[in-house]
């Protein structure tokens, strides 16, 4: 039976999605065919130019060349097609997107623009050298990162902008490579945005151990312990540790 049914709707599951991937690219194609050209002003230029906010982690860059209108998003640069010279679509986002300027704020937005022509203020913009925590991040700025991160999160407590896991993964790989310093900073870094887990604490002391530091070592795997007494690594550690020095 269960083979049978699977003969029976794979097909057609199958043959959803791809309608639905022809469709997309037909919508795609159909668009891009209907870009225009259009003649921007040096004041639209510098107006619609530069970085805006797409979320908590990433950002969209606007830039115009030899009169063409240019995004980079997830760090390559496309080509949208133009619909008017505040509009265009971008098929990677699958977006509907217009330049605009909320009524109350005053402030710059890249708004998405339904099916029902309805303006959503979605994409700030922001200063040209603006960074999230995760471009941070990325450029070892380790300290800003943690700033960036504990704003976020001071912002809005109920939402998780990087997992415990994620940071620690992450501290976990520089290890392997021998990098002691930039795992520490990373292990230090979840330390300071989830300070109640006894596992971040107990991987910034592996860490501190692997580095040479003892001392450090034995600070951290002892808060782990106090926090966690069934974390046997973290007790054996502790107590060979505090018998050596008697």
């Amino acid at each position: 039976m269960g083979l049978f049914f699977e003969y029976l709707t794979f097909p057609k599951i199958k043959s959803i999605k791809m309608k639905s991937t022809l469709y997309s690219l037909f919508l795609i194609i159909l668009l891009s065919s209907c870009s225009k050209n259009i003649k921007y002003s040096p004041e639209h230029i510098k107006e619609t130019s530069g970085r805006y906010i797409f979320n908590d982690n990433e950002v969209v860059d606007v830039f115009y060349k030899d009169n063409d209108l240019y995004i980079k998003w997830k760090g390559a640069s496309r080509k949208p097609v133009v619909l008017d010279e505040n509009t265009f679509f971008v098929a990677d986002m699958y977006q509907k997107l217009r330049f605009a300027v909320h009524p109350d704020t005053k402030k710059r937005y890249l708004a998405v623009i339904s099916e029902d022509d309805e303006v959503n203020y979605q994409y700030l913009k922001v200063d040209d050298d603006f960074k999230t925590p995760w471009m941070y991040l990325s450029n070892e700025e380790y300290d800003k990162a943690t700033e960036g991160y504990l704003e976020l999160k001071k912002q809005d407590s109920t939402k998780t902008y990087i997992e415990e896991h994620e940071v620690n993964r992450l501290g976990y790989n520089l290890l392997r490579n021998k990098e002691y310093e930039n795992a520490i900073k990373v292990f230090e870094m979840n330390v300071a945005l989830y300070p109640e887990s006894h596992n971040v604490y107990d991987s910034l002391a592996d860490a501190f151990l692997r580095s040479g530091d003892s001392l450090q070592a034995y600070t951290n795997y002892k808060k782990a312990y106090e926090m966690n007494t069934g974390n046997e690594r973290a007790k054996e550690y502790v107590k060979n540790y505090e018998k050596a020095r008697q």
